[in-house]
């Protein structure tokens, strides 16, 4: 018996060293940073905004992975399954709060399934339309859908993305149902309001600031209860009598289940490190996105936040009836 708990104490210590080896060696290839919507969408720019930065201070190449469908679901579900340690990570927007109700049957539980890495950027949304669309301002644009809410198309990312959730609440406080046209991120849907294929879409500062700025979309309003400084002369959709209306998209990373501690530690000081370069704040600022405090930016901030916002949001949800299955 003695001989038994000896090699049981010789192989765990073994197993041991090895686990610490590992995770003192992290990380020793490429990361992949797993996008849950296209390339060219606003959680894909700030992705790959900050994945360089990570990078240099983790010692690799952090390489950015688009894996689209399902509200993001889909690549929720595969870096839940992914090996924990540390070489896949995820970066998702509040989906990840709304997904528990959007969903009859999830694979994966974003409180049980992931470890927290930290948040990562808060980001305002604009409402928007094609360049030719009738309406030239938002009392034109009430009239107008209110008149041919049959005929006017509005776009987003698919049931369950943030453009999405924002559409439906526009619609709610217009009093008015439009037609609603999922894609596989708003890269795509933005590329069809460019062509004129579609009318309307609500859609993330890191995406439509430059696009506004040269003038190749109609701007109604932005999502915030305060202008932005990056679209100083843009009003607010509060300002304009849809009074409360805010959308502010946050954003999140995360790792698999059991990742060590140690992993999720070298991730987050590599995180921290991106969101203070300076280059990083410049770009963010002239799209009007927020870093967040940095006490939010770990692993406990973020938890806490999910936490808060599952519960604000199932029951908003819930009350509509919408399921995205």
């Amino acid at each position: 018996m003695k001989t038994l708990l000896l090699a049981c104490a010789v192989a765990c210590g073994t197993l041991s060293g090895v686990a610490s080896a590992q995770t003192s060696a992290f990380p020793d290839k490429p990361i992949a940073l797993v996008v849950p919507f296209a390339a060219g969408g606003p959680t894909d720019v700030v992705a790959r905004m900050i994945a360089i930065p990570m990078g240099k201070s983790l010692g690799q190449t952090v390489l950015v992975e688009n894996t689209v469908g399902a509200g993001g679901t889909i690549a929720a579900a595969r870096v839940a399954r992914a090996a924990p340690n540390g070489h896949t990570i995820f970066i998702h927007h509040m989906g990840m709060a709304t997904a528990p109700a959007l969903y009859k049957k999830l694979s994966f539980d974003p409180l049980k399934d992931f470890e927290y890495i930290g948040q990562v950027v808060d980001v305002p949304m604009t409402m928007l339309a094609r360049k030719d669309f009738p309406a030239n301002n938002f009392a034109e644009l009430q009239t107008y859908v209110k008149a041919n809410k049959d005929k006017v198309s509005l776009a987003n990312a698919g049931l369950g993305a943030v453009s999405h959730l924002c559409g439906l609440l526009f619609m709610s406080a217009m009093e008015t149902d439009l037609n609603t046209i999922p894609y596989k991120g708003t890269g795509p849907a933005m590329n069809d309001l460019l062509g004129g294929q579609v009318d309307l879409l609500c859609d993330q500062t890191t995406q439509t600031v430059p696009l506004i700025k040269e003038s190749r979309v109609k701007v109604y309003g932005v999502t915030t209860l305060k202008r932005l400084s990056a679209l100083p002369n843009v009003p607010t959709l509060d300002e304009q009598g849809l009074k409360g209306f805010e959308v502010k998209v946050w954003h999140g990373m995360y790792a698999p289940k059991d990742t060590p501690a140690a992993v999720i530690d070298k991730i987050n000081v590599a995180l921290r490190a991106a969101l203070q370069d300076p280059a990083v704040k410049q770009r963010l600022a002239d799209l009007s996105s927020d870093v967040p405090p940095m006490d939010k930016v770990t692993p406990a901030g973020l938890k806490t936040h999910l936490e808060a916002e599952i519960k604000k949001w199932g029951p908003v949800i819930a009350k509509s009836g919408i399921y995205a299955d």
